[in-house]
Order: structure tokens, then sequence, then C-alpha cells
């Protein structure tokens, strides 16, 4: 099943907090494995937290437990804002222009970006997004991972030194965690490497 995040495709008209993101997640999903990228695998990791019951495990890629330091959160919250301001007056195309331009994916082909499936996200949802479930709006999760009975597959790129960085952490935090870094892949491995990552979710997925 996949399932359209708040503010993002299908869902573009639903505004909600990275608590009621994983709430509605869980309510759609049941119980279940689940697997996110970028910002849905933070809201996993909320998941995973908040309604452990029906979380047997989750994929965490190119995912962060969240800000440890209260001013950097700040600073990312006025960053998120304003962008989300920016994108109300520039629109999707100039954004995603924008967006897709940052080192993070620099290892993509134009054909990997995904570009036509982005397209069709709405100025008013990702602004949502932004100003509701931005970094620096979710509350750090690394000390409720250290008793999380669930396992855990962390998954980034190795080229992507940052988030390499947090999935060693998310993997070491977690007493089930698993860590596996796919060569030759940046932020946006599931774009540019789709055939490792299932490989790897396979090789990982618990059994029932």
């Amino acid at each position: 099943m996949l399932i359209d995040l708040p503010g993002h495709g299908e869902s573009a008209h639903i505004a909600a907090s990275i608590e009621e993101s994983a709430r509605l997640l869980v309510a759609t999903g049941g119980s279940a494995v689940y697997v996110g990228y970028s910002l849905g695998a933070r809201i996993t990791l909320r998941a995973l937290v908040d309604h452990s019951p029906k979380v047997r495990g989750v994929v965490s890629i190119s995912g962060t437990a969240g800000l440890e330091d209260e001013s950097e959160r700040r600073a990312r919250i006025i960053a998120d804002d304003e962008l989300a301001e920016r994108l109300a007056v520039i629109g999707v195309p100039a954004f995603l222009d924008d967006w897709l331009a940052q080192p993070l994916f620099a290892d993509l082909t134009r054909d990997q970006v995904g570009l036509t499936e982005r397209l069709g996200n709405t100025t008013t949802g990702l602004a949502m997004s932004l100003r509701h479930c931005g970094q620096g709006r979710q509350e750090p999760l690394w000390g409720d991972l250290r008793t999380s009975s669930r396992p855990l597959l962390a998954i980034a790129g190795s080229l992507d030194d940052k988030y390499v960085a947090l999935a060693r952490r998310l993997a070491t935090t977690t007493p089930h965690g698993t860590l596996t870094l796919v060569p030759g892949a940046g932020h946006g491995t599931p774009q540019a490497k789709p055939h490792a990552i299932v490989e790897a979710i396979l090789d990982w997925l618990p059994s029932e």
C-alpha cells in the first residue's frame, strides 16, 4: 500500500502535524511494517514511538529522529516558514527547480527525480507540509528509540555523509536496529537505486 502524506499527492488538502500524520498513517495502514523516505521516514519513526502495537517494524530511508539542539530547531522553523512563503509566490514548478538543485540530489539524473509525480503536488499542500512537518517542528525521538522493541532498518546512500551518520545512529540507538548503506547513491537513494532498496528490505524483512 502506498500512502500520500498530508500535503502531498491525493492528501494535498490535509494539514497535519507530524504527530497527527503518524496517527493518520497508522489509521490508514493498520498493523504493518512501515517504509518511509525522508519526511516519510520521520513520520514512520513517530508512528513507531506513538503507535508501536500496530507498527511491526520500520524502514527509515534517508531519515532522522530529529534535531536535539533547540536553537537549531528554531532556526529550521524560521527557514521552513520562509520557504513556504516563497513557494506561495513562485509556485510548484519553480520551487521544484530550486529544491532539486540542492547538493542532496546532485547524483540524480533528470529522469530519476520523478518530476512528473512531484509536479502533481499543490502549492498549498507543500506549504502546509513545510509549516507543519518541517524538521524544526519534530520532537527528537532518540531517547524514545532506545527502548523500542520493534525492528528498524536504517538505509542511506553511501554518498550522503550526513544521513549515513544519522542512519548509523538510528541503527545503533534502537535495540533491534540494522544498517544498510547503498553504494554509489546519495540522499535520493530510492530514485537512484530502487532495486537495491527493495533487495535490502526483502533481506531484512521480519518473518511473520
